[in-house]
C-alpha cells in the first residue's frame, strides 16, 4: 500500500518513520494464528522457533528448497500450507531480529491457492519454483507497493510494475510474502536506518545481520525464509550471508536482472552493483541463478550479457586448484575466522582431488581507495540531498562512508582518470592470476592456474552494531567484479576461540578492529556463524558454483548444524 504519511503531505521524518512501522505491524498482526509476545528473548533466538511454530510448521521452514521443489511440484504438499508456514515463521522473526519492512499475506495466499489450483487443473507445476516462498529486499519494485529505498524522502514512491528479477521468478511459480529491511543509503554492511531502525542478527542480537540485504540474512538465517533476493556492490549480499550463517552468491554484474530497483545514483557504470540470492542452501542459490539465466533475461534487459547457463564438466580429469587468502595485510582477521579457514584448509590440503596454494594479496589497500572513490563520484551529494530534504539525521555508518577520505565530487575528467586507475588494477590483477599458470596452451594462453580464491567475508564474524567499517573483505571483488560465492562452516564457540594474541596496528581501521576483539573477545560475539567465501574470474560464475560442489564434497562443510 501506498504512504499518505510523507514529507510531502508536510509530516515530519519522525511522523513518516512511526506511520511506515505502524503499517509494518498492520501487515503482520493480518498473518493467522497470532504469535504470542516475547518479552525477553535470548540473545541466541533461533531455538525459539520450536517453542512457538507447530511442529508442521517447523518441518515445512526447515526444508531447504530442494525439498520443498519436489513435494510441491507433485502436490505432496500444498502452496498455502508452506506460503503459511514461511508467514509465520517470518513474522516471528521480525520479533525477534527487526528485519520485515512489510508483510504480504493476502497477496501471497491468493498466489498460493491459484497455483495449488493450476496444479490441480494441470498436472503439472507452474514453473521450476512452483510455490516456493522468495523474501524480497524492499528496493526491489513490487507493483502498486511503497519503494523507499530507505530513504524518508521516497516514502511514498509506489512501482508501476514489478521488478524483471521478480517478472521473471512469478513465471516460475514464486511466491512473494514478505519485504526486508535495508539501511539508510543503501551503503552500510549493516542494516540500520530511521525508517525502521536496526536489524539485529538471529545467532546474537548485539551483533548486526549485515548490509545493506541485512533484513534478508536475519530473515533466511532464523529460517524465516529458505530463499530470498539481496544486492551488492561492497558485500551487501555477502555480508548478511555470512554474518548469519547462510548461502549467498555474488554474480559477475551483467549476469542477471537489475532493471527495476530503486536507489541513489541510478545510471553510474564506475563500479556496477549486482543482485543475487541468499538460501538455506547451496542448492537453493544453483536453482535459483539457473532460473534466471534460462529464462534469457538480455532480451528484456539488453544491459546484460547473452550468456547461457554453463554447463561444462570444469574439472574434468583434474584437480581443483585454489588460492588461499589468509589476510588482506590491510585489515588483520579475529581469530575465529581464522581458525575456520584453517580448519577448511586442512580438509582441503588432505583430499585428492584439490591443491591448495598460497594467495598473496595485491594492494587492497589501493583497491579500497580505487573503490571508495568511485562508489560516489557526486561527492555522495545526491544522498545527502536526500536526507537533508527530509531532515533525517545521518546514521553513524552513513556518515563514516559518505566522508571517508577517498571520496571526491569528481569533474568529468576526474571521473574519467579514476576510471583508467580502476581498469589499470583490474589488468595487474588479471596478470597476477595469470602467473599462477604452470604451463602455457597452444595458443600461449595461461594453463593450470589458480581456479578460485579462498578468502574470508570480513576481518571477523559478524559485527557489533556501529562497527562493521572494514569493506575491504568483499569490496575487493565487487572492484574486479568478480563472482563470489559465500558459504557457512563453523560458529565461535569460547572454548575454541578465546585467545588472546598481541598485535601492532598496521593503520587506524586495523587498530579499531582488533580493539574490538580485544574488548569483547570470543564471549562478545558467541553463536555467531563463521562463513568464507570463493571467488573467481569474471563470467567465470558457473565455475565457481561447481568449485563450491566439490569443496563440499570433500570437506563435508558446514562442520556444525
Amino acid at each position: 500500500m501506498a504512504a499518505t504519511v510523507t514529507i510531502a503531505s508536510g509530516a515530519t521524518w519522525q511522523e513518516v518513520a512511526a506511520d511506515r512501522q505502524k503499517y509494518r505491524d498492520e501487515t503482520l498482526a493480518a498473518i493467522e494464528p497470532a504469535l504470542p509476545d516475547i518479552p525477553s528473548p535470548p540473545l541466541n533466538t533461533v531455538s525459539l522457533a520450536k517453542d512457538i511454530l507447530s511442529a508442521d510448521e517447523i518441518k515445512i521452514t526447515e526444508s531447504k528448497v530442494e525439498e520443498l521443489v519436489p513435494l510441491l511440484a507433485k502436490g505432496d504438499l500444498s502452496a498455502l500450507t508452506v506460503v503459511q508456514a514461511f508467514l509465520r515463521r517470518a513474522a516471528l522473526a521480525q520479533k525477534l531480529t527487526n528485519c520485515i519492512t512489510e508483510a504480504l499475506p493476502s497477496r501471497a495466499l491468493e498466489r498460493a491457492k491459484y497455483l495449488d489450483e493450476y496444479l490441480k487443473t494441470n498436472g503439472k507445476p507452474i514453473g521450476p519454483l512452483h510455490g516456493i516462498p522468495i523474501s524480497v529486499k524492499e528496493h526491489i519494485s513490487m507493483k502498486g507497493l511503497d519503494i523507499n529505498a530507505g530513504f524518508i524522502c521516497w516514502v511514498g514512491n509506489t512501482a508501476i510494475e514489478d521488478a524483471h528479477i521478480l517478472q521473471i521468478l512469478w513465471n516460475a511459480g514464486a511466491v512473494f510474502y514478505v519485504r526486508t529491511t535495508q539501511p539508510q543509503t543503501l551503503m552500510h554492511l549493516e542494516t540500520s536506518s530511521n525508517l525502521y531502525g536496526v536489524t539485529t542478527n538471529p545467532y546474537n542480537t548485539t551483533l548486526t545481520s549485515g548490509g545493506s540485504s541485512g533484513g534478508e540474512g536475519a530473515l533466511i538465517g532464523f529460517k524465516g525464509s529458505c530463499l530470498g533476493i539481496g544486492t551488492d556492490i561492497g558485500g551487501s549480499i555477502r555480508s548478511p550471508a555470512a554474518n548469519c550463517g547462510v548461502y549467498g552468491f555474488k554474480p559477475t554484474a551483467g549476469r542477471l536482472p537489475v532493471a527495476g530497483w530503486a536507489g541513489p545514483a541510478a545510471g553510474e557504470e564506475q563500479i556496477l552493483p549486482t543482485i543475487g540470492p541468499l538460501s538455506t542452501s547451496f542448492e537453493g542459490i544453483k536453482l535459483f541463478t539457473k532460473t534466471l539465466i534460462d529464462a534469457k533475461p538480455w532480451y528484456n534487459e539488453p544491459s546484460l550479457l547473452p550468456f547461457p547457463w554453463k554447463e561444462d564438466d570444469f574439472f574434468k580429469g583434474r584437480k581443483l586448484k585454489i588460492g588461499v587468502v589468509w589476510d588482506d595485510d590491510v585489515v588483520r582477521p579475529h581469530p575465529p575466522v581464522t581458525r575456520a579457514l584453517k580448519q577448511l584448509v586442512d580438509k582441503l590440503k588432505s583430499s585428492e582431488n584439490v591443491e591448495v596454494a598460497e594467495w598473496k594479496p595485491y594492494k587492497h589497500d589501493f583497491a579500497w581507495e580505487i573503490i571508495a572513490n568511485l562508489y560516489f563520484c557526486d561527492g555522495g551529494a545526491e544522498e545527502k540531498g536526500l536526507m537533508d530534504k527530509s531532515k533525517e539525521p545521518l546514521r553513524p555508518l552513513s556518515d563514516y562512508i559518505l566522508n571517508n577520505p577517498h571520496v571526491e565530487t569528481h569533474t568529468i575528467p576526474s571521473m574519467y582518470a579514476a576510471t583508467v586507475k580502476r581498469d589499470a588494477y583490474r589488468t595487474e590483477y588479471a596478470e597476477l592470476w595469470n602467473k599462477t599458470a604452470t604451463s602455457t596452451g597452444p595458443n600461449g594462453e595461461p594453463e593450470g592456474m589458480v581456479d578460485v580464491i579462498l578468502s574470508l567475508v570480513g576481518p571477523g564474524v559478524a559485527p557489533k552494531i556501529d562497527t562493521a567499517k572494514w569493506w575491504g573483505y568483499t569490496s575487493q571483488w565487487n572492484l574486479l567484479n568478480y563472482p563470489a560465492l559465500v558459504f557457512p562452516v563453523d560458529k565461535v564457540e569460547i572454548t575454541k576461540d578465546e585467545v588472546k594474541e598481541s598485535h601492532s596496528p598496521r593503520n587506524a581501521t586495523d587498530k579499531e578492529n582488533w580493539e574490538l576483539w580485544e574488548k569483547y573477545g570470543a564471549e562478545g560475539y558467541k553463536d555467531a556463524p563463521i562463513s568464507l567465501q570463493i571467488v573467481g574470474r569474471c563470467f567465470e560464475d558457473e565455475k565457481v558454483l561447481q568449485a563450491f560442489q566439490i569443496i563440499q564434497n570433500n570437506t563435508g562443510i558446514p562442520f556444525v548444524e
